[in-house]
């Protein structure tokens, strides 16, 4: 090994990168590619200034494994220690390198950690560089570890950059212990009061919800600027204190279109639209940040028809949609059900040259899927111009399931497999769906067995509740209660609660009753878990039990949530409550739907099923309370208003009944007319008398 002096800095570089990747280091087994030989080049601007700058083709990713690094270490150690003091051309090589490594190449961070700990005398800039690429990569809490080891050194002492990138990092994983100790060193140097390091940790307080102590740092502050407002306005935000961000953003003397676009989402995450709507209207100049925000606010919050206002009023302000505000409109029409504008933000995809953007064809394809045209969204899929991820994938396995198609679903994933996309966690909780709702047991079981014994994926509590799913609702269910008796991890709420619907579904009152207890000690008070319950004991009439439990959720204030179905008209979004008479639509809804129903009763022989009916009341009440569900509302109201031929699509927030199911039937085969309503599980396409479900659902 010779001297930096004796040779060129590319020859001591060819050196360095020898010794790194050395045989002796045991690399990822790369199957398709040989690791390209790293081609730097190194170039010294001028004998003055000793400026380097590295250019680079590529750079091996190693996956070291710290069991084999040995040799690596030493050979590496050796290689540095030659030119290591004294050099100002060895440490700008390697500094220069490890930033590279660190924050321009993917995945190469592990190999900028070991040419930092192989440096014997590195310096706060690159222990800084090292601590930032961890920060903002998928393992932040590695950037603890090299500030650890920054510490330990003794002779490098962290700056505001040490401080500011570790806090980032720790707000990343959101460990408010390890906040705290940091904060202590941080007043240990004398660097808490630091503009840069006390944004920061205003940052990490509002990550973990400490709005007090956020507001503290920032009290503290000697002069904050607008970053550090911006800053603690979020925090409060983050914490749920919404006067308090009001009351800090009305001391703003500045503020910028972040301050204003801080404002727009605190109110949008916290429900407070109309505030947000104010906010909106106030501001002196509104970029596409501000208008995506309203539009992904307004369609997380529900308020659909808002969301698609919000976007048309952007493109008649002449302003060009992002990627963020198309895949949240996209995503209005996906919950509700708004084919028709859902198609027509797909020509204008297409037209505006969007059609690239990976996310945004992955919203088409979740919009078709939950509006019921598979057709479409597996056209969308099949047409995606670059390599699929595995959202898209994922989401059209997605689809398949949500229509029973598992044989399709499955035949997919195999494809997905043979394209050398890995499966997810996700993507499993997909597959198993599509099993359960196609009665696919021995399948389901063999891909829960292949998570683990295959693709090494340790079943999450979901895929449990799949299995039990699965068991369920083929009426398995003693074969499902062994299931979770025997999970290796405890039951969730929601486990039980789904054995619980199958028991409701399939009238096993004993094993219900056993659930139930389960749920007990999990969430005695859940609305849905008592209604189900009753469900049960009405179904087999057992009327005591029934009113007992109506009884103490009047007493314990517990309230039964409400079924209501959405209807798409004219691009335009109608919901119906059952029984509800407010306004005109309501009413309109009600007389098409007497009529609907007598010409059922003629034409078709239609009895109501009674079954449906959760109250000890006379046969004629009983028929009247199935006769106003919310989902036959919609079914008459886009029967009197769309024109004939035409589809009709409803999206109900809860289970659909037998009695509406049996009507859907029935309305497809008189009126002539095709009805898909996507239910809490599934969707159901009911065409000249029968739906895709085949009644099992």
């Amino acid at each position: 090994m010779t001297h930096l002096g004796v040779h060129s800095s590319s020859t001591i570089f060819h050196e360095i990168h020898q010794a790194i990747t050395s045989t002796r280091a045991r690399g990822r087994e790369v199957t398709q590619v040989k690791i390209k030989k790293i081609t730097t080049k190194v170039y010294q601007l001028d004998q003055d200034s000793k400026n380097l700058l590295i250019g680079y083709d590529s750079l091996p990713f190693m996956d070291y494994n710290t069991n084999n690094n040995t040799n690596e270490s030493r050979e590496c150690s050796i290689c540095l220690k030659d030119y290591e003091e004294g050099s100002i051309v060895a440490k700008l090589t390697c500094g220069k390198l490890i930033l590279q490594c660190a924050i321009a190449i993917p995945n190469a961070l592990p190999y900028a950690k070991r040419l930092l700990l192989c440096f014997h005398n590195p310096d706060a800039f690159m222990f800084n560089t090292v601590v930032r690429g961890y920060s903002e990569s998928n393992e932040p809490h590695s950037s603890v570890d090299v500030f650890v080891e920054m510490m330990r050194k003794g002779f490098v002492f962290p700056d505001s950059f040490s401080f500011a990138f570790v806090v980032k990092a720790v707000a990343s994983f959101g460990c408010l212990r390890t906040g705290f100790q940091m904060h202590c060193q941080a007043l240990k140097h004398g660097l808490d009061s630091h503009l840069f390091v006390g944004t920061t940790l205003i940052g990490l307080y509002g990550e973990c919800g400490c709005v007090e102590f956020a507001r503290k740092v920032f009290d503290e502050m000697r002069e904050p600027n607008l970053v550090a407002w911006n800053a603690v306005v979020t925090a409060c935000f983050r914490g749920n204190d919404v006067v308090g961000a009001k009351e800090i953003f009305d001391k703003m003397i500045v503020r910028n279109h972040t301050s204003w676009n801080v404002m727009l989402a605190g109110y949008s995450k916290a429900g407070e639209l109309e505030s947000a709507k104010r906010v909106f209207s106030e501001m002196p100049l509104r970029d596409d940040v501000s208008w995506s925000t309203m539009i992904v606010g307004f369609a997380h919050n529900g308020s659909f028809n808002e969301a698609f206002s919000y976007f048309r009023e952007l493109r008649r302000a002449e302003m060009r949609p992002n990627e963020v505000s198309l895949t949240g409109v996209l995503s209005a029409c996906s919950q509700s059900g708004a084919f028709e504008f859902g198609k027509m933000l797909h020509g204008f995809v297409e037209k505006a040259g969007y059609s690239w953007i990976v996310s945004v064809n992955n919203a088409l394809i979740d919009m078709y899927s939950r509006c019921g045209n598979i057709p479409m969204a597996r056209l969308v899929f099949e047409g995606m111009p670059e390599k699929k991820s595995i959202v898209s994938w994922t989401s059209m396995i997605a689809g398949l399931a949500m229509y029973g198609h598992g044989e399709e679903a499955i035949k997919l994933f195999n494809e997905m497999t043979r394209s050398d996309v890995s499966p997810d966690g996700i993507c499993f909780i997909s597959l198993l769906y599509a099993c359960s709702h196609a009665g696919l047991i021995r399948e389901g079981e063999e891909y829960f067995s292949k998570m683990k014994r295959v693709y090494h994926i340790e079943p999450a509590i979901e895929h449990y509740g799949c299995m039990v799913d699965l068991y369920g609702r083929s009426g398995k269910l003693q074969k499902a209660y062994n299931f979770i008796s025997q999970m290796p991890v405890p039951p969730s709420a929601i486990v039980w609660r789904t054995l619980l619907g199958a028991c409701s579904s399939h009238g096993n009152i004993e094993l219900a009753e056993k659930v139930k207890q389960g749920l007990n000690e999990l969430d005695p008070n859940n609305p849905g878990d008592l209604v189900l319950l009753s469900n049960v004991y009405a179904t087999a009439g057992k009327w005591k039990d029934v009113a007992y439990i109506r009884k103490s959720m009047i007493v314990q204030r517990i309230k039964k949530i409400t079924g209501w179905s959405m209807v798409e008209v004219d691009k335009t979004m109608y919901k119906f409550t059952a029984g509800e008479k407010k306004k005109g639509t309501d009413i309109e809804a009600h007389e098409k739907l007497k009529e609907l129903i007598l010409r059922l009763r003629d034409k078709a022989g239609y009895a109501p099923e009674i079954a449906s009916a959760l109250y000890d009341v006379e046969e004629e009440e009983k028929e009247d309370q199935v006769s106003k569900h919310s989902e036959k509302l919609a079914l008459a109201f886009a029967l009197a208003k769309l024109h004939k031929g035409a589809s009709i699509r409803i999206v109900k927030n809860l289970r659909i009944c037998r009695d509406c199911h049996i009507v859907m039937k029935l309305t497809s085969s008189v009126y002539g007319v095709e009805i898909v309503v996507r239910d809490r599980n599934r969707f159901h396409l009911f065409k000249n008398g029968s739906c895709s479900c085949r009644d099992y659902w």
